[in-house]
């Protein structure tokens, strides 16, 4: 299982429509080949600001299966027009210490 994670800055003034275009959104990935979850958290120190946390089984799920999809062209002209800037998309392993 892999881990995405973004930072994500909304334009302001338009929280509620990206919130709601969101909603909508999920329905894409989350019918995605790959994806087991995701969240969004709204942060509380700044207006605007986001994290988005999607696990996918692999990384090629996200970065092959979901951003080469004519599914992730709907996501994109639903939520990309929302980001200034454009945010930066990292994946994570999870480190086993126990």
């Amino acid at each position: 299982m892999i881990l995405e994670a973004v930072m994500l800055q909304v334009k302001l003034g338009i929280e509620e429509q990206y919130e709601d275009d969101f909603r909508q959104a999920s329905k894409i990935i989350s019918s995605m080949q790959g994806y087991i979850s995701h969240e969004l958290q709204r942060c509380m120190e700044v207006k605007g600001k986001y994290l988005l946390l999607v696990r996918w089984e692999s990384l090629e799920d996200h970065t092959i299966g979901f951003r080469e999809s004519s599914e992730y062209q709907e996501w994109k002209k639903l939520l990309h027009p929302y980001y200034d800037p454009f945010p930066v998309v990292e994946h994570f392993e999870k480190v086993h210490i126990f």
